[in-house]
């Protein structure tokens, strides 16, 4: 698997990553959304450069033009809830895609709160056979979520390209990935943290993303 980690070249992402990460910037809940989804803008433009293209002739008023548009199938795929901004990013450059959604999330297993267990209820997609997927969860933790929601899109079908994205992934998620994804997936990241801490949250990260964009839940 190859990993891209795009804080290591010097774009405007890297603003918004400086925002998401802010204990009071992030206060803005509208703010907050409004930088996963830019985050997730400049990541469409990046993946779009490994794109397969073809001529296309256009009919302007004055005679023809010829344009190099994408030759393939993009399926867009986000894990609920916090993906969501993330996938809107995406959606807003690569609007003709198909969309995947599945549910899964984290709980803890533990009363002290230090062991996780993923679990699965939903999952809405289209055919995957031949097509590319672009797969988008804000943070990695541990990068269970991302291989559940994975094998689960695979009962529709084995995708010819997978590009997996985070916001924030963890040394520990990337190598987790590289074990079980395939060899040739694409694992692209705005960042890496270092660590988790005691109760699997990113450190430094930036918190609870789902909470930050929609309210804390019960």
């Amino acid at each position: 698997m190859k990993t891209v980690n795009l804080s290591e070249h010097d774009s405007l992402l890297n603003s918004f990553l400086r925002e998401i990460r802010s204990a009071e910037i992030q206060k803005d809940r509208m703010r907050f959304r409004r930088n996963i989804e830019r985050i997730g803008e400049v990541m469409a433009l990046e993946i779009s450069r490994t794109f397969n293209y073809e001529d296309v002739p256009v009919e302007t008023p004055l005679a023809t033009a010829t344009v190099s548009v994408p030759a393939e199938k993009i399926v867009l795929g986000t894990i609920l809830r916090a993906g969501m901004p993330l996938h809107q990013g995406f959606l807003n450059y690569i609007d003709n895609a198909e969309n995947a959604f599945v549910s899964a999330y984290r709980s803890y297993s533990d009363e002290a709160h230090t062991q996780v267990e993923i679990h699965r209820e939903y999952m809405a997609a289209p055919r995957l056979e031949g097509k590319t997927l672009i797969l988008v969860d804000p943070m990695l933790a541990t990068g269970g979520s991302m291989e559940a929601a994975y094998r689960a899109l695979l009962a529709n079908g084995t995708p010819k390209k997978v590009h997996l994205t985070a916001v924030i992934a963890t040394r520990e998620a990337v190598d987790f990935l590289q074990r079980v994804m395939p060899e040739d997936t694409t694992l692209w990241c705005a960042a890496i943290d270092p660590m988790l801490n005691e109760h699997k949250y990113i450190v430094p990260g930036l918190g609870d993303a789902g909470d930050l964009c929609y309210g804390e839940k019960c």
